[in-house]
């Protein structure tokens, strides 16, 4: 950790911190790395690390994630996704910790998608029991993950739950919830545009998830 915060701090720029900060919202400060320039400190640093055994996962990762630069979350997210087909079961916690803390959507749609759904395809009676739960959760975050966390499977999409979750979240007045679903059905769109077409033409959907929905069938 030492050496992160080393190598990160050579190159803090507050110019480039004001900005991305004032791109999030003013919620997390930044030290002010591009992403592109990250990529390669977090690459080198990874490199070093190797890989972490899973028992130690959670305290490296939560180490991470307490930093309040949002740098640090960004990388740690880094080393999740590089190492993901090696997550365990009992990982299950971690990400949800993940989802629900410094919660935004720069961190939580990197997690539904590359994690979440890498284990969730791993041990598919997640999604009824800790998907279901997650579902039913006043968190916007934990909802938001579920309609997205199939969005890279493509051809593997379980369409029936996919449109049930949508069923499921469509009254939903919130931004965030909206938004993924128009992601999830403009992404599904690419393997079965006429079920799409359908589900949509057959719900009372917002117009915003209409539109995003179609962007790709209209384009």
């Amino acid at each position: 950790m030492h050496s992160l915060v080393t190598m990160l701090e050579e190159h803090r720029n507050p110019e480039n911190a004001i900005a991305m900060e004032k791109y999030m919202k003013g919620l997390f400060p930044f030290i002010g790395i591009r992403a592109p320039e990250r990529k390669q400190i977090s690459a080198k640093w990874l490199k070093s690390v190797g890989l972490i055994p899973n028992e130690s996962l959670r305290p490296f990762i939560t180490e991470l994630w307490e930093v309040p630069e949002r740098e640090y979350q960004y990388i740690a997210l880094d080393y999740l996704v590089k190492k993901k087909q090696h997550l365990a079961a009992t990982d299950i916690d971690l990400l949800e910790y993940l989802i629900v803390t410094k919660s935004w959507w720069d961190t939580v749609d990197t997690i539904a998608s590359h994690l979440v759904g890498e284990l969730f395809l791993k041990y598919p009676h997640f999604i009824t029991e800790r998907g279901g739960e997650w579902l039913q959760s006043e968190n916007v975050w934990l909802k938001r993950t579920m309609i997205l966390f199939q969005l890279k499977y493509k051809g593997q999409t379980d369409e029936q739950l996919l449109f049930s979750i949508i069923e499921r979240t469509a009254h939903i007045k919130e931004f965030f919830i909206q938004k993924a679903i128009g992601w999830s059905l403009r992404e599904y769109s690419k393997t079965n545009p006429d079920a799409v077409v359908h589900f949509i033409e057959s719900h009372n959907l917002s117009n915003l998830a209409v539109r995003e929905g179609l962007k790709r069938i209209r384009s």
